[in-house]
């Protein structure tokens, strides 16, 4: 898996053309039954990935934190939401809450979110390849094959099987 992790932003790099293309093609004119094959391919490759064996999204990125999700994990802490904001947060450059840092503050080394129950909205979704109108977020998919095997594969077998 770590051979995978290390040489995923080459692969993705190397197909990025390819994929831009397809996705240009796919926003353009999304297959009838596009939600439900993403749906499929997405069950099919978490069958097979186990997230607890990379966590290279927990290493490298840091979600946006929403206004619920910050409210949320400082109530699991016991604290107060702008007590969590100073202590965890950061505002970037396009105002969103995130991490002050990455590798995630809440990943431990055996790759387990100390906060999973109450992790942020884009955690639990990520690497959102099943999520409906798909075609919608190709630039974030784009971004994040980059950085998911999982991901990555879901969108070579995508390629694979809907012809756009």
């Amino acid at each position: 898996m770590q051979d995978q992790i290390a040489n995923l932003p080459k692969l993705a790099k190397d197909k990025y053309k390819e994929n831009k293309v397809f996705f240009n093609k796919l926003r353009k004119k999304p297959p009838k039954q596009l939600d439900y094959v993403m749906q499929e391919l997405h069950y099919n490759e978490f069958e097979r990935t186990d997230c607890l064996d990379c966590a290279n999204c927990c290493k490298t990125t840091g979600p946006l934190f929403t206004g619920k999700d910050i409210s949320r994990i400082a109530k699991f802490f016991k604290m107060k939401d702008q007590k969590f904001i100073e202590t965890y947060l950061r505002v970037d450059e396009d105002g969103d809450h995130v991490l002050k840092s990455v590798p995630c503050t809440f990943l431990g080394h055996d790759n387990c979110c100390s906060i999973y129950e109450v992790r942020p909205k884009a955690c639990r979704e990520f690497p959102h390849t099943d999520r409906k109108k798909f075609q919608q977020i190709s630039n974030l998919t784009l971004k994040n094959v980059a950085i998911c095997p999982a991901a990555f594969n879901i969108v070579e077998e995508m390629k694979r099987r809907i012809n756009v």
